[in-house]
């Protein structure tokens, strides 16, 4: 006699490759432009913010093109379920969501924002003296571009608190709800119910396109202005 499974389901390919690459390399170009900031060096800082913005906005094309778990209309849920969601955090089990939860697709959402508007702040930014500028600096006034400096020192502070948040809330699904959200961000895969229906997964070959329009229209924009 064989022993129930004790997590019943099947395992489901719920991130694409795209997906998951860029979750680990925002990581990565994060913690660059932080550390190359705070130590003052400037040219490091440039270069890496400039490809995390060009990150960043193929993650938003792909929020409109990619694979279901990956779009926009995915996981920005409405009102009622995300409170239905914060209602049910107290029970001690997984989730089956195929992808981010509600109030997971939310935080993301958020991330994306600020991430936004401090990188394009910090294409406008420059410091007191004028000695480190943001490749757009001078195509605005010195006000201008001090204001933008304002926004960018406030937003990494935001950003940092965001994902504090994002740490815990993965660290509270796993030691409280039992609920490993790291390990399909590597794999890509999840144990869900099987009548759950089959995600449409977008080739590779796509986020690539997307990848190159992101990164003709930033270092477009840049180069022309410089």
């Amino acid at each position: 006699m064989t022993g129930a499974d004790p997590e019943p389901g099947r395992q489901v390919r719920v991130w694409d490759r795209p997906t998951r690459v860029f979750h680990w390399v925002l990581v990565v170009l994060f913690i660059v432009c932080y550390v190359s900031g705070d130590r003052g060096r400037f040219d490091i800082h440039v270069i890496a913010g400039q490809a995390l913005l060009i990150l960043v906005v193929a993650r938003i094309i792909w929020g409109f093109v990619g694979s279901d778990t990956a779009r926009f209309r995915h996981f920005l849920r409405p009102v009622g379920e995300i409170v239905a969601h914060v209602r049910s955090l107290g029970e001690r089990r997984p989730g089956h969501d195929a992808g981010h939860n509600p109030l997971g697709g939310l935080s993301v959402a958020l991330m994306l924002f600020v991430l936004v508007v401090h990188m394009v702040s910090g294409l406008f930014a420059v410091d007191v003296d004028g000695w480190n500028e943001g490749p757009l600096s001078h195509v605005v006034s010195y006000e201008a571009a001090r204001n933008a400096s304002g926004v960018h020192a406030v937003t990494v502070d935001i950003l940092l608190v965001l994902v504090a948040l994002h740490v815990a809330a993965v660290g509270f699904h796993w030691l409280y709800k039992r609920d490993n959200l790291v390990l399909p961000m590597v794999t890509g895969r999840k144990r869900l119910p099987p009548e759950r229906e089959a995600l449409r997964l977008v080739p590779d070959l796509y986020a690539l396109a997307a990848l190159a329009v992101a990164a003709s229209a930033v270092l477009g924009v840049v180069s022309l202005a410089g």
